[in-house]
């Protein structure tokens, strides 16, 4: 189609795409430069000393990889003045014997909460509803953490203390994914998820992760929470909006960056990241909108200019004004997912000779993933349907939630 088109027609608007990809390669560098130090100042700050009674809450759903490990970190938090709830929606559930186990073997008092069966919200969203209802009072701060994490010892502590100012809505964190064992769904996974981190900053617009955030008590009833859970898939998204509506702030706390051991097939990686690009353009049109653009622009020049080089070489043409253009938008995304490891290591310590071990992951595989994402994009744009650990859901909008069948 595009040789249908004069040549130098064709180069000119390569020229024009290219352009705007390295202005915004060479952009997105300064910013990644930004996040890195800031995250270097988290990782020498004193993070308070605030100790309010936390309640941690961690919904379960089936066995996965690292279960028993995962869960067991929870319990291993150097503070002491906190108690854990395992959540799960069905005691006939797989992972019951597993959380049972963790309970009985636990330093820190865990309750094993039983949710029941969702209507009009996610399972995962009714579990913490159901939990965060049957709370005691003395509990002042709430922590959600996810099953499919393991968190470091400090991870507690240097959420929970900045919490400290009250005038802050919320902190959270990111996950990190690490693959069990390098076969190509997990490896791109992985590297699908590696920029999410660098989407939260020191003064930027931030999200509440699911996997890692607290909130004092107090702000989560005022901002309303409970009400915009009831028809919500979102847990997350759904707090994020809430927090908005009340002009509370977010901090993203990066030296409590999350490791998640993962591993997957060819339908767990659609499915995964099909459903959190789906749930982006329900609840944070905007979000959604500015990356589909940026990544088709990307997607775009990168085939346009192979096209073009190809075209010359057939013509025996010099081609090397257009590989430079072409894949130096490569290169500064290369570059950025380079200044991006070496923070996520600093701030993960423990995981650094595992991370690097798989560096080509998160710099070489990062660079095309773009390509996956809008496989994503055009899935949101056509469905309103996800599958969420085996339970399928109709994201009508933000507040109403239909279960169903695909």
């Amino acid at each position: 189609m595009f040789l249908c088109y004069p040549q130098e027609s064709m180069e000119t608007f390569f020229y024009f795409l290219a352009f705007l990809q390295i202005v915004l390669g060479a952009y997105l560098i300064w910013q990644v430069l930004q996040w890195l130090g800031y995250v270097r100042r988290r990782l020498h700050a004193d993070p308070g000393f605030y100790s309010p009674r936390v309640a941690v809450l961690c919904p379960c759903k089936g066995i996965e990889p690292g279960l028993e490990r995962n869960l067991l970190s929870l319990t291993e938090f150097v503070r002491q003045n906190y108690e854990i709830f395992l959540i799960l929606a069905s005691d006939s559930d797989p992972a019951r014997s597993i959380v049972e186990r963790v309970a009985k073997s636990s330093r820190v008092k865990v309750h094993v909460v039983i949710a029941g069966s969702p209507s009009g919200c996610s399972e995962k969203v009714n579990n913490l509803r159901v939990a965060v209802e049957q709370l005691p009072p003395e509990f002042e701060v709430l922590v959600f953490t996810d099953s499919d994490g393991c968190p470091g010892k400090s991870w507690l502590h240097h959420l929970v203390a900045p919490l400290g100012d009250a005038r802050l809505g919320a902190t959270t964190t990111m996950r990190w994914l690490i693959p069990n064992r390098i076969n190509p769904p997990t490896a791109i996974l992985a590297a699908w998820n590696a920029p999410v981190v660098t989407m939260l900053s020191e003064k930027g617009k931030n999200f509440c992760w699911g996997g890692g955030t607290a909130i004092r008590r107090d702000i989560f009833e005022q901002s309303g929470v409970l009400d915009t859970w009831r028809g919500s898939v979102s847990d997350d998204y759904s707090l994020t909006r809430a927090l908005e509506r009340t002009n509370r702030s977010i901090a993203f706390i990066p030296e409590c960056l999350t490791l998640s051991y993962v591993e997957t097939d060819l339908q767990g990686l659609l499915e995964f990241t099909n459903r959190q690009v789906l749930i982006t353009r329900v609840y944070a049109e905007k979000v959604w909108a500015r990356a589909a653009v940026t990544h088709l622009l990307y997607c775009i020049t990168l085939v346009f200019g192979v096209i073009l080089i190809l075209s010359d070489i057939f013509q025996q043409r010099p081609a090397f004004h257009l590989v430079t253009l072409t894949f130096l938008p490569v290169l500064l995304s290369a570059i950025r997912s380079s200044v991006r490891l070496i923070g996520v290591t600093e701030a993960l310590p423990a995981g650094k000779s595992q991370i690097m071990g798989q560096a080509w992951i998160y710099i070489v595989l990062t660079a095309f993933i773009p390509f996956l994402y809008l496989v994503n994009f055009a899935n949101s744009l056509i469905t309103r349907k996800i599958r969420w650990r085996g339970v399928a859901y109709e994201v009508i909008d933000p507040e109403q939630t239909r279960i169903v069948s695909f």
